[in-house]
């Protein structure tokens, strides 16, 4: 007899094994939901561009009916979020984003680097960006990028220095684009905290790898 009165059979799972089995699944389970509000976010960030729905059916791999009944939900007064694209944003989502974009090319670039885990646990799901992972990251890429200094481009080391100055000035608010043809519609709201920085990480990259 269990503690709390439940009596198990013999071989049969205790409730801390169900828990360490299901552990991996649900950590799938929310990232899926994550990516999932994610690509809602970032569908309306295609339409605040003034992108088509087939255009963004095509891009985001979608029926053009589901990006249809996905833009159905956003609210027709509400005004859509809009990116600046400059590289150079103070908002400590774009800074993460950019900080993500780095450590994925240092993993990429040395062997045993020791950010390597902590951005496939980012990729996974599996770690999330608070102030005191953003620092755990920084603490990581700063010995990478001093043990790995003879390996890798001066460019890695000048991307840390600005993104890390960025960061110790403090969170900044994320700034909204700007429409000069829309005078008088609502002011576009900054995008997510999780659209810029995906799209940061995705400009950051391009940037260390020389196509932007």
């Amino acid at each position: 007899m269990e503690g709390n009165g439940v009596r198990h059979a013999p071989g049969a799972l205790t409730e801390e094994q169900a828990a360490r089995m299901l552990a991996g699944m649900n950590e799938v389970i929310r990232a899926g939901e994550e990516m999932r509000r994610l690509r809602t976010e970032m569908i309306k960030l295609f339409a605040g561009f003034g992108w088509t729905q087939d255009k963004i059916a095509r891009i985001t791999e979608m029926s053009q009916p589901a990006v249809s009944k996905q833009m159905t939900r956003f609210a027709a007064d509400d005004a859509l979020p809009r990116l600046g694209l400059a590289l150079e944003q103070p908002d400590t989502a774009w800074l993460q984003g950019r900080l993500w974009a780095l450590a994925e090319e240092v993993a990429e670039a040395l062997d045993a680097a020791r950010c390597a885990r902590f951005v496939g646990a980012l990729a996974r799901g599996r770690r999330h960006f608070t102030p005191e992972t953003t620092d755990e990251l920084r603490r990581l890429l700063e010995a990478d990028l001093r043990l790995g200094a003879a390996e890798l481009p001066a460019a890695f080391r000048a991307a840390y220095d600005e993104i890390s100055r960025g960061l110790d000035t403090g969170p900044r608010p994320a700034a909204a684009g700007s429409d000069p043809d829309s005078a008088r519609a609502p002011a576009p709201a900054p995008a997510a905290a999780s659209v810029r920085r995906t799209v940061a990480r995705q400009l950051q990259r391009d940037r260390l790898r020389g196509d932007s």
